[in-house]
């Protein structure tokens, strides 16, 4: 199998994280693309994959699957004798699944867009809007303090263990930093949290 990535970029990482806490990590064969070069762009990898998005897992019968979580539902399904990081129960899978989605939108998106829209990084190639990447900016300092809170009684995003939602929301917070966003003094909690998060031998993938 081939994990097509850009080991720089938030998703990518949060794959490998996901499959390094599996043991699977060394599974897949990673492809590394350069997405400020165009590589993404390539006829070869649009064939592949039409949204010239990273990252792709492309299985030895050829047939490819594009998105985060999708990728990691695949190793999810595919490896049952591993541990589960979607969940076991309904309850815990319902309970991942909502997590996974306040993350993606409240957290993951306005710090992709602040990012896009205010770094300069993508002026090449599309519209950027200040006051939006300003406005993103201000969601993402909301959404730690909401994480503040949340842990100050909780060890993990959900399902009192490790899971998926705090590798997204850990993978997250970290990149946050492109766009000036850091855990505060003020967040003792969120900052236990991610130190807890950040020993684990998969962090550093």
């Amino acid at each position: 199998m081939k994990l097509y990535e850009m080991a720089i970029a938030p998703n990518p990482r949060r794959v490998r994280m996901f499959l390094a806490e599996k043991g699977l990590l060394n599974k897949v064969q990673r492809v590394e693309l350069d997405l400020q070069k165009g590589d993404n762009l390539k006829p070869d990898f649009v064939a592949k994959n039409p949204m010239k998005k990273v990252p792709m897992l492309e299985l030895d019968d050829g047939t490819c699957i594009s998105e985060t979580m999708a990728i990691c539902r695949y190793f999810e399904e595919a490896h049952p004798e591993t541990q589960s990081l979607l969940g076991d129960t309904a309850v815990e899978k319902a309970q991942i699944e909502q997590w996974l989605r306040w993350i993606d939108f409240y957290l993951f998106l306005p710090t992709g867009m602040s990012f896009q829209h205010g770094s300069g990084y993508f002026n090449d190639r599309m519209n950027c809007i200040k006051e939006w990447a300003q406005d993103c900016h201000a969601k993402v300092v909301e959404f730690f303090d909401f994480l503040e809170n949340h842990l100050s009684t909780n060890d993990y995003i959900c399902c009192q263990r490790f899971t998926a939602a705090d590798i997204n929301a850990y993978t997250t917070v970290q990149f946050a930093k492109v766009i000036g966003v850091r855990i505060s003094s003020e967040q003792p909690h969120l900052q236990e949290w991610h130190d807890r998060i950040n020993q684990r031998d998969t962090a550093s993938v």
